[in-house]
This record gives structure tokens, C-alpha cells and sequence, in this order.
């Protein structure tokens, strides 16, 4: 299980990579694998500010439906257009070219309440 060390977690098993102000976010290897095959990201929330643990999409596999929940309050200011027509890049490369949304983080002191690569691998068991 890929689980990189400079990025944060949450128990929902969203990824943030924080840049300055900026940060990227997406779902975990973890949370992949137990979706399987991912066809379908649906975020239609770009120019929204979306608060820590609300909804921001949803990602769609070929058994369920699942909600993407925001690690911290932040404005999304762009997708990844390229899972629109390759919703599998989620499962290949879910920290890289699988990441889902770009945001500017509107009050990052939330970070704190985040996990770190080792307490995510302890929620996980792995």
C-alpha cells in the first residue's frame, strides 16, 4: 500500500498535498483499492468554497457510488479535466496524475486536525 509520507490524510481517505496557500487533493491508493474500477469523478464544484468534511463530488465505481469530502475549508479553483475521459488514472496513480481537485485553503490551521502517513497507516491497519 502506497501511503507517501509528505502528504496529509483524512479518515474519510482523502489526500491533501499543501503548497503555500495552495494544495491538491485526491483519494488514497487505500480507498481506491476498495472501490475498484473507477468509470466516473463527478465534481461540478469549481469557484465554490466548500467547508472541512463537506461533500465536493462524488467518484462513481463500477459497484457503488461514493462522496469526496473536503479535508479542509477551501476554495476549488480547478479539476482534472483528464478524469473525465480517464476516471482509471484514480486507480493507477492516485497521488499523481489520479489527483481530482486544486484549491486555495481559506484557513489553514485546519491542517492540525489532519493525520500524518503514520496515523493513516494505523486507521488502515497497514
Amino acid at each position: 500500500m502506497n501511503i507517501p509520507e509528505n502528504l496529509k490524510y483524512t479518515k474519510d481517505h482523502e489526500w491533501i498535498k499543501v503548497e503555500g496557500d495552495m494544495a491538491t487533493i485526491g483519494i488514497t491508493d487505500f480507498a481506491q483499492s476498495q472501490l475498484g474500477e473507477i468509470v466516473y469523478v463527478d465534481i461540478n464544484t469549481v469557484g465554490e468554497t466548500i467547508g472541512a468534511e463537506e461533500v465536493f463530488g462524488t467518484i462513481e465505481a463500477v459497484k457503488t457510488v461514493s462522496d469526496l469530502f473536503m479535508p479542509v475549508t477551501a476554495e476549488i479553483l480547478e479539476l482534472n479535466e483528464n478524469l473525465n475521459e480517464h476516471g482509471d488514472l484514480v486507480n493507477s496513480d492516485p497521488y499523481g496524475e489520479g489527483w481530482m481537485i486544486k484549491v486555495r485553503l481559506t484557513n489553514p490551521a485546519e491542517l492540525s486536525g489532519l493525520l500524518n502517513a503514520e496515523q493513516y497507516k494505523t486507521l488502515i491497519n497497514a
